[in-house]
C-alpha cells in the first residue's frame, strides 16, 4: 500500500504537483501538496492541494466548480515531485484560462498565447 511519508517533502513539509489532463497530456497547473493533501486526493479521487497563502487544504474547484477529478498520481524517480493525471471541469487557472501556463517567451518577450475562457464555458 501506498503511503505518503515515504515520498520526499521540502522543509515546510510540501511537494510539488503537476496537473495534467489525462486525455490531451495539456499541463494545466503547478500546485503544492502536504502528506495529508496527497492522502485525502487519494482517498476522495478529489484534487486537494496545500494552499501556501491560505495555510489551508484546497480542494481544487471548491468554490468555483471547476473541479479535478484525480485519474492517476505518479510519482517521479527522485519521489520529490508529482504528477497528478486528472479530468479537469472547465479552466484550471484562476485567471479562467485552460492552464496556468498562458505566457510564453519568444524571441526574449512575453506572448500570451492563451485567452480567458467565457464564464458559460
Amino acid at each position: 500500500m501506498f503511503d505518503p511519508a515515504s515520498l520526499k517533502y521540502d522543509a515546510q513539509g510540501l511537494i510539488p504537483a503537476i496537473a495534467q489532463d489525462h486525455r490531451s497530456g495539456e499541463i494545466l497547473m503547478m500546485a503544492w501538496m502536504n502528506a495529508e493533501s496527497v492522502a485525502r486526493t487519494l482517498d476522495s479521487r478529489n484534487v486537494t492541494y496545500w494552499s501556501r497563502s491560505r495555510q489551508g487544504f484546497w480542494v481544487k474547484g471548491e468554490s468555483s466548480g471547476h473541479v479535478q477529478k484525480l485519474v492517476e498520481m505518479r510519482v517521479d524517480c527522485d519521489r520529490d515531485c508529482l504528477l497528478v493525471l486528472v479530468e479537469q471541469s472547465g479552466p484550471a487557472c484562476h485567471t479562467n484560462r485552460r492552464s496556468c501556463f498562458y505566457t510564453a517567451i519568444r524571441d526574449g518577450a512575453e506572448v500570451e498565447i492563451m485567452q480567458p475562457q467565457n464564464p458559460s464555458n
